[in-house]
């Protein structure tokens, strides 16, 4: 354990207790603004007293620290169905004293929502994760994307956590939080930036009298989907992303039964493919193999009737501006289309328009361009009821910005980090009202003035450490 002399630690409860002695920090707990509080917190919470002394889990909350670190990797997912928890790997540095058995993530999570329910009136309790693999290269929700993510923490966490899709700007006062847990997301840069928007090209969307939604589009030459409702509120809650396949200028067509056509253009060759897809209950799709039918480019789709199964595709000859029709049957049993050759034939209609569909009253659009810090490729949409947004995941969980990242992930980061020795970071972050975590906070001649809202330690039960946050009335 590090302690300074004397003289230094008295030095230092100087400056915490005149931080604290601020007008927002002199009003009582409840009234306090959340950006404002200084709260216990750990860094590796899962280690316990391995490589520091911070205890188990349930014993650092006890102590009144309000802000716990989970660790986690996505390998071995497709097989846990759960991410891991530890340092450079699952197990690594992880203390199971008083802390789950296992190192899937899930039970550490219910620790925290088990003491939460127990103790209904702590201040706010941060849970962060900080995403040590790359998740944008699972494909899937069974893979552990951040559908899967974000699935996890609202199943565990239930009615406690607080989503960021519900917080337009500040977080408000602690005593507006009490009870309740906030999720962060830290650690890989480009995961991160995936929760905030996606990219793509040629973007295709279908919307059916249930309000299910289907977006496909290529990237690169792989294909990928969003699956989604439509709200009343005119809203597309996007549930699912995912990869299905390879091409590029993809179209899809979605009837009420939640049955789907795709089809696109090869990558590498002017041939026409197709597959057909199914919502499931939990509002993923279910692909089919994707089969050949024809030659050409531009593929547009549609259902003759949205509530049948007899198609029309049309699209352009690879070798002269003619048009290309096809009737075709799909077959939902067999996850197949029958292509009718005696009526395929040129035509001089136009081919479908891809990007905009409509069902009733409700119509959803969707194309690329810039959006604020997001690049020119971001995918967005609008209906009849909102204006342009981004096509993403639903924000469950806040994304962290640190020290060095991109712009995309600064626009509207109200989570602040960086090391513990970035005084003029955290400093500068907390006087323009950001929540500033300083991690590796393990002497304390590293606090500041202001002190970073979330000072991790792998030592919170030093005496310099305690004094300090005695000093500045960390919120508990």
């Amino acid at each position: 354990m590090r302690r300074l002399a004397t003289a230094a630690t008295a030095a230092l409860l100087a400056i915490a207790t005149a931080s604290a002695a601020t007008p927002a920090a002199a009003a009582p707990p409840d009234d306090l603004p959340f950006a404002s509080a200084v709260f216990r917190a750990t860094h590796n919470s899962y280690s316990g007293n391995i490589a520091g002394t911070r205890g188990s889990i349930t014993a650092q909350l006890d102590s009144g620290v309000r802000f716990i670190e989970f660790d986690i990797h996505d390998n071995g997912y497709a097989t846990a169905g759960d991410y891991g928890v530890g340092h450079s790997s699952p197990g690594d540095q992880v203390d199971h004293v008083g802390n789950p058995a296992s190192n899937n993530l899930r039970p550490w999570l219910q620790t925290v929502a088990t003491w939460s329910a127990a103790h209904p009136d702590h201040a706010p309790l941060l849970v962060m994760l900080d995403i040590k693999d790359n998740l944008t290269d699972n494909t899937s929700y069974a893979a552990g994307d951040l559908a899967a993510l974000n699935k996890e923490l609202s199943d565990v966490l239930g009615a406690r956590l607080v989503p960021s899709r519900n917080v337009p700007g500040a977080l408000g006062t602690i005593g507006s939080l009490r009870g309740r847990i906030i999720t962060l997301l830290s650690g890989h840069a480009g995961t991160r930036s995936a929760y905030k928007a996606d990219s793509g090209a040629n973007p295709s969307v279908a919307i059916n009298a249930n309000g299910q939604v289907v977006e496909v589009h290529d990237s690169g030459g792989a294909l990928w989907y969003w699956s989604g409702t439509y709200g009343s509120d005119g809203r597309v809650t996007w549930q699912r992303h995912g990869r299905y396949g390879s091409g590029t200028t993809p179209a899809v067509a979605l009837n009420d039964s939640g049955l789907l056509v795709e089809v696109h253009k090869s990558q590498n060759a002017n041939t026409l493919w197709y597959q057909v897809g199914q919502f499931t209950a939990d509002g993923d799709i279910a692909w089919s193999a994707s089969q050949q039918y024809d030659t050409g480019i531009l593929p547009s789709i549609a259902f003759v009737s949205p509530t049948g199964n007899t198609l029309k595709e049309i699209h352009r000859s690879a070798s002269q501006n003619q048009n290309w029709f096809w009737d075709a049957t799909l077959n939902p049993s067999t996850g197949t289309v029958a292509w009718n050759g005696a009526t395929h034939a040129t035509t001089s209609d136009p081919r479908f328009t891809t990007n905009v569909s409509t069902s009733g009253t409700a119509r959803v659009a969707v194309g690329t361009g810039a959006d604020g810090a997001a690049p020119a490729t971001t995918l967005r949409y609008t209906t009849d009821r909102i204006g342009s947004t981004r096509i993403r995941y639903e924000q469950v969980a806040f994304d962290e910005f640190q020290a060095g990242d991109s712009a995309l992930l600064a626009e509207g980061a109200i989570f602040y980090a960086s090391t513990a020795s970035n005084k003029s970071f955290i400093t500068s972050s907390r006087n323009a009202g950001k929540v500033v975590r300083g991690w590796d906070f393990d002497a304390a001649s590293l606090a500041t003035n202001p002190l970073a809202n979330y000072p991790a330690t792998d030592f919170p039960y030093t005496t310099w450490y305690a004094d300090l946050l005695t000093a500045a009335a960390a919120v508990q």
